[in-house]
């Protein structure tokens, strides 16, 4: 009754093919949540494979309809073991993109698992029925070695319209706070740092979407009977957007930068480094906040992208001064911006800089978040996993791109640490989407360990959950 044992169970686990089996069986269910004609299959999906594996775990388990009239079903799966125990919960998502299957190169399909020397191709390997069945298996393995117990008490929450956009998701968590409480999440989504580095995030960035746009008069002009006499709308728009952001990337309105990096985020991230993995983009040195390493710019800072831009017709251009313009646009940003008051901000600025006539159409976004590196569980996690690997762990005190962490640290209240099994140059999303077997077996052998120590050493209880 060791954690070596533990360790050594999760490791048969993968060798024997046992891991493979299921994760093929699993990436077998097509849960492509946007499509609205594959509701069934988001509820056969817990049904017939996540139910009957926490229930061989010793988990109780309770699916619930979602409070958004046609999102996918939740799932709460709950194993007591004492009253003195800590509770963790670990949180997954069984939905994926679509397949997009004619994409997918020969002889790959995204509904099967094939695998090509380390790549493991398929829909869902990475993201994340990939990382969900490593976490559960390594429940397993850890019941295996403790004669039946964990040593904890746990609680799982699957959910399956997490790339929808967790339509319901927090509406969900207040109704079930209680039912939900825990000490602290553990949960793996996204991506490690780099292939061969564990990682660890603790939160992750947030985002706000939002368009610009001018619209000067009915229909396009001759541009020779009438330029130089009307307002061209992609000129003035082009400007405007000039006055935000400036020609490296440098955000210039106030309102919409971040306080100053604290100094626990910037120790974390003294020894990280971004790219260089294969397909990586090289990084551009002299874009973005000047005075900030890459890790900086990207985990700690905000950054402003135009992520469409047009006016006329791009495709087959005319001579005419065209009636309008517009930009989509996004913030990614970090704790501590007043992202709320974006549409105000963007009002104030353009408005001073001449360009009242803009308008400003601001999407819903998601809050940042962000568990301070210093905290007693990511001292905890750090020290399971180097035990386990002999390899340093990477810190990220958020994940540059977005996850609903919001509802696990805000609405649940609790400390959030997220463990990645997947890397940068996966293809999540797109087509000959893949899991790296090697990632995928250390993943385990973190996981067994991890939950191991949760059992043995876990950070003391917080008042809210003891």
């Amino acid at each position: 009754m060791t954690r070596d044992q533990a360790i050594q169970h999760a490791t048969h686990h993968f060798d024997s093919g046992a891991f493979l089996a299921d994760l093929n069986r699993r990436v077998g269910f097509r849960t492509e949540s946007q499509e609205p004609e594959r509701a069934a299959t988001l509820l056969a999906y817990l049904t017939g494979e996540i139910v009957p594996e926490a229930e061989r775990l010793g988990f109780e388990t309770r699916i619930f309809d979602n409070p958004v009239a046609g999102a996918g079903p939740f799932l709460i799966a709950t194993r007591h073991e004492g009253d003195d125990l800590p509770t963790v919960l670990i949180y997954g998502h069984g939905d994926v993109v679509r397949g997009y299957d004619n994409q997918w190169r020969e002889p790959l399909t995204p509904w099967a698992v094939k695998v090509e020397g380390e790549r493991w191709y398929g829909r869902g390997t990475a993201d994340n029925k990939g990382q969900h069945t490593i976490n559960l298996a390594a429940l397993a393995s850890v019941l295996n070695a403790r004669d039946g117990k964990l040593g904890f008490n746990a609680k799982l929450l699957i959910e399956m319209g997490e790339e929808t956009g967790s339509p319901g998701l927090d509406a969900f968590c207040h109704t079930h706070k209680e039912a939900l409480a825990a000490d602290v999440l553990i949960a793996s989504d996204g991506p490690r740092l780099a292939a061969r580095r564990p990682t660890v995030f603790l939160g992750s960035r947030g985002l706000i979407n939002f368009r610009l746009e001018l619209n000067l008069r009915e229909g396009a002009h001759h541009s020779g009977n009438w330029g130089g006499l009307l307002r061209n709308p992609a000129t003035v728009l082009a400007n405007a957007l000039a006055s935000l952001v400036d020609a490296h990337g440098v955000i210039a309105v106030e309102g919409l930068r971040p306080p100053p990096i604290p100094d626990a985020v910037r120790r974390a991230l003294a020894d990280i480094s971004v790219g260089g993995g294969p397909g990586d983009p090289a990084v551009d040195d002299n874009w973005g906040e000047p005075g900030l390493t890459p890790p900086e710019r990207v985990f700690g800072w905000n950054s402003f992208e135009v992520l469409a831009l047009k006016s006329g017709n791009p495709e087959n251009p005319v001579n005419a001064i065209p009636a309008s313009a517009f930009a989509y646009c996004q913030l990614r940003f970090v704790v501590g911006t007043d992202w709320q008051n974006l549409g105000g901000h963007l009002r104030t600025h353009l408005d001073a800089h001449g360009f009242p006539m803009v308008e400003i159409r601001v999407e819903r976004g998601s809050p940042a978040t962000r568990l301070d590196p210093d905290d007693p569980w990511v001292t905890w996690a750090i020290a399971s996993l180097e035990h386990t690997t002999g390899k340093k762990t990477a810190v990220l005190p958020n994940l540059g791109g977005t996850l609903p962490n919001e509802v696990f640290a805000d609405t649940l209240g609790l400390p959030t640490i997220w463990v990645p099994h997947s890397y940068p140059a996966c293809s999540q999303h797109a087509a000959n989407e893949h899991l790296l077997g090697p990632v995928a077996r250390e993943g385990l052998q973190i996981m067994a360990g991890l939950f191991w120590d949760l059992g043995e050493n876990a950070p003391k209880m917080t008042a809210a959950s003891a």
